[in-house]
Formats: structure tokens, sequence, C-alpha cells
């Protein structure tokens, strides 16, 4: 007997993940009476670009087999440069942001290089930065929110087809960060990294530079995430709280292994979509806080469930 054909696993999982989405909608714009028109999609379409951006990070990060936790601190840390040098210093933007970008490309290389030199695991050495960039966030704005008015409205008002700049933007970064993974040697570097650093290291490849450059994207997207955050919610000290947990949760739930090898930017742009129509859908649902946790937790737990079985699976390294 012949064979039947089977889809690629990358196709297959971008099948099923453009499935889910259409699912959800499916199902609440059935049950909430608002959800199927055009100003909730323009909503969720401005709510996704800031996690978006983090999330493009927090990808690259996890496949070379680490995590970043103080992403969230880092956008606050980098817009509460940002506010300071528009409003107190009176500097153009063109200016406070390259400023602000620095911040997060060094909160990155600084954790990088903590993590490469004494060997130790990314997960306490981000919580660590997560802490230290939390409090630099609280000093540096005193613990009060800077109000930037102006400054910024061009981010917030201009669109482009009716679609924000922030979204656009987020967008063009998913596209770049997928072509570097899928396209580049450095990209096949980090999934070789993640899948056995030790095999990289001895066939004469150094994965110390590789990490480094990796956790200063991440700092680095950090950064530009918080010209979006603070253009909606100013220069405040609490800006980008928990949202490391999205992140991750919206990483995880794209098909990107917690044990590193493997993972996808455009599918990490579907998890954050997945997330973003759920937690909006069962708020128009009527669905109260505790109920959208539970739920978007149940979420996040299938996901590595389904990982786990991936991974027991043998399938690809990367898509």
């Amino acid at each position: 007997m012949r064979k039947r054909a089977s889809l690629p696993t990358w196709l297959a999982d971008y099948l099923g993940m453009t499935g889910a989405l259409i699912l959800l909608v499916i199902v609440f714009g059935l049950t909430a009476e608002n959800f199927f028109s055009r100003a909730t999609f323009l909503t969720i379409a401005d709510q996704v670009p800031d996690t978006t951006i983090l999330a493009v990070g927090m990808t690259f990060v996890l496949i070379i087999a680490g995590i970043d936790l103080s992403v969230g601190s880092v956008m606050a840390l980098s817009g509460a440069v940002l506010g300071v040098l528009l409003v107190q210093a009176n500097l153009p933007v063109t200016l406070a942001l390259p400023t602000a970008l620095a911040v997060g490309l060094l909160c990155g290389l600084v954790s990088g290089l903590v993590v490469i030199t004494w060997s130790l695991p990314s997960f306490i050495v981000t919580l660590g930065m997560l802490e230290m960039a939390r409090g630099a966030t609280y000093l540096v704005t005193q613990s009060r929110t800077i109000y930037i008015p102006g400054y910024l409205d061009f981010v917030t008002e201009t669109r482009l087809l009716g679609i924000s700049l922030p979204f656009v933007l987020a967008v063009v970064v998913v596209l770049i960060g997928q072509v570097v993974l899928s396209r580049t040697v450095f990209g096949r570097y980090m999934v070789a990294v993640g899948t056995n650093a030790e095999a990289v290291r001895l066939s004469g490849i150094d994965p110390r530079p590789i990490r480094l450059a990796v956790f200063a994207i991440c700092g680095f997207l950090a950064g530009l995430a918080s010209l979006i955050h603070t253009a909606r919610y100013q220069a405040n000290p609490n800006n980008g709280l928990g949202m490391e947990l999205q992140v991750i949760a919206a990483v995880v739930i794209g098909g990107t292994s917690l044990m590193g090898g493997r993972g996808s930017v455009v599918r990490t742009f579907f998890g954050v979509l997945i997330i973003n129509i759920l937690q909006t859908g069962l708020a128009q649902a009527g669905a109260q806080e505790p109920t959208k946790r539970l739920i978007t937790g149940v979420v996040i737990v299938a996901a590595v469930i389904l990982d786990a079985l991936r991974r027991r699976a043998g399938r690809p390294a990367a898509g």
C-alpha cells in the first residue's frame, strides 16, 4: 500500500495555530455580543505590539535554553529614562529614544555577561536584573508617573491603512526575527546552542558570544517596546509589572521549547494573539478576573504539556 502523504511539521503547526485563532474568534463572536466588530479587533491590534516585541526577544532566549525574567522591568526602566530625558532634560525624541534603547541593550548585556562569565542559571541572574531594573525605575522617576504630553503622540496617533503604527512596527520586528532565526547562520547557531551547547563548542564554535548577543537583543527589544508602552501609559514606575509572565506564556503557547533548541518567531506572534483574543473575549463575555486567570493558566499548562509531547516524539528543532 502507498503511504499517505503527511503535512510538513512546520505547516501543520501553523495550520494548528491558525485554527485555534479562528476557533477563538468564532466562539467569542457567538458568546460575546460586541466581540465580532472592527472596534474590538482594532483594540486588540493596539494592545499586542509591546508584548509582541518583548516576545520576539524572549523567543531567542528560550531557543538557546535560557530565560529572561527581567524584560518587563527593563522595559519600564527604558521608558522611565525616555520620560526623564524628554520632559526634564528637554531632549528631542531623536536623542532620547536612542538613549532608552541603549539602556535596554546595556541591561541585556549585563545579564548575558554574568550568565556567561560565572556559568550561572539565567533564571536567577535575570531575576536579579528584574529587581535592579525595577529599583532603578523607581529611583529615576522618584516613584512618580512622568507625564509626556505631546512628545510621543506620533506613536499612538499614526495609522497606516487604519492600522496603528505600533502594530506595524511589531509585525516588522516579527518578520525580521523570523528571517534571522530561519535564514541566517546566527539563527542556526542559536538553535544548535539550545540543542547541545557542548557539541557546538567541540565543533570549534564558541557558544558564549552567541548567548551574549541573544541577551543583548532581548534587552534592546525591551527598550524598543518601552517606546510603545510609554506612549500609551506614560513613564509610570509600575509599567510592565508581571509582563514577563505574559510574554513567556505567549512564547510557550507559540510552540517554543522551554528546553531550548526549537522555536518560531511567527508562531510566537500567534501565541500573543491567542492570549490577547482569549483575554479580550472573556472580558466581553462577562468573565471575572479570577475566571480569566484560571482559563489562561489552563491554556498555558496545556501548551507546556504539548511541548513535552513534541519532545518525546522527537520533532524537528526549528520552524
